[in-house]
């Protein structure tokens, strides 16, 4: 078993008792047209319930403050993260379990990694698989833009939509000029993914604008893992948002399992990636895993769908 792969071995029996609770709201909100190359979705998320439990599928960066709720995240190298106000939560290689103490409401943005890189400048492999206070990386203008929104959404001052877009407009004017070849690399590694659920690696060098080492160094930076790896990722997490679809057709169900060597290592990989197995996608004790695996968050890659 590799690195990436033992790292979730702990998720292997699935000990995490997760909330019961089905009483909870996640509004997907439209992103300006001007934003959509480095944000895929805001949200505005709800749960009252005292005690929260979940898994956080393999995800890339959010910026986002928690108005109610506080609590922790576990993460591959057993480190365990608080949440913050105001957070700014870097892109993940594995599954990661959280537990919220409620009411829990959260209001972000989905970071491209395009937009990941523009606004922290940070290497996605030396800080992934974090849950960052996001004044320590971000400076203050954003703790006490975080704070604010916060306190005025719970006085009833400001709705969701209205943080979420205050969030957009702080990520909009302080996003940094990216190099442009790496840019480039950027939109040719998203290009590669979305063409198969299991595309050539030699595509994507014949594709990019840089040797293999370059390719596999950048990727890690922008993207947090090399390519192969990465190629992991998004195969297991598109497997289970569309193997999570109610109306999939058997041809396409078809068409997602022979991504997979079999159907014990399909099992193993939705499991590492997203942290369920692909019996429990569809599981209604788990809405939360549901809507993270909805296909529209995975905007920058989403052109492979049922209707292919």
């Amino acid at each position: 078993m590799d690195q990436l792969a033992s790292a979730m071995e702990a998720h292997e029996g699935e000990p995490i008792s997760l909330t019961s609770s089905r009483h909870f709201q996640l509004d997907y909100l439209p992103v300006p047209t001007q934003m959509s190359a480095y944000i895929t979705t805001l949200y505005h998320y709800r749960c009252e319930e005292r005690d929260i439990r979940d898994v956080q599928p393999a995800a890339i960066g959010h910026l986002a403050i928690f108005p109610y709720g506080e609590g922790k995240m576990q993460f591959r190298d057993g480190s365990v993260d608080p949440s913050n106000a105001v957070n700014l939560l870097t892109p993940f290689s594995v599954a990661a379990p959280f537990m919220v103490d409620g009411p829990f409401h959260a209001i972000g943005a989905v970071l491209t990694p395009l937009g990941w890189a523009s606004l922290t400048g940070l290497d996605a492999s030396a800080h992934g698989n974090r849950l960052y206070r996001a004044a320590d990386w971000l400076g203050d203008e954003i703790e006490q833009l975080g704070l604010a929104l916060c306190e005025a959404y719970r006085a009833g001052e400001k709705s969701g939509p209205e943080c979420a877009s205050a969030i957009c407009d702080f990520i909009g004017n302080n996003l940094k000029p990216v190099n442009a070849r790496h840019a480039k690399l950027i939109k040719n590694v998203n290009a590669w993914l979305s063409e198969d659920l299991d595309p050539p690696l030699e595509k994507l060098f014949e594709r990019a604008n840089y040797s293999e080492r370059q390719v596999q160094r950048l990727a890690e930076r922008f993207f947090g893992l090399p390519p192969q790896s990465l190629l992991r990722k998004y195969r297991a997490l598109r497997a289970a948002g569309l193997l999570s679809l109610p109306m999939l057709t058997p041809e396409f169900e078809a068409k997602v399992r022979e991504a997979f060597y079999d159907q014990s290592h399909m099992i193993r990989e939705i499991r590492l990636f997203a942290g369920r197995t692909p019996a429990r996608l569809t599981d209604e004790e788990s809405p939360y895993l549901a809507e993270m695996l909805d296909l529209r968050n995975f905007r920058e890659i989403d052109s492979l769908g049922p209707e292919d």
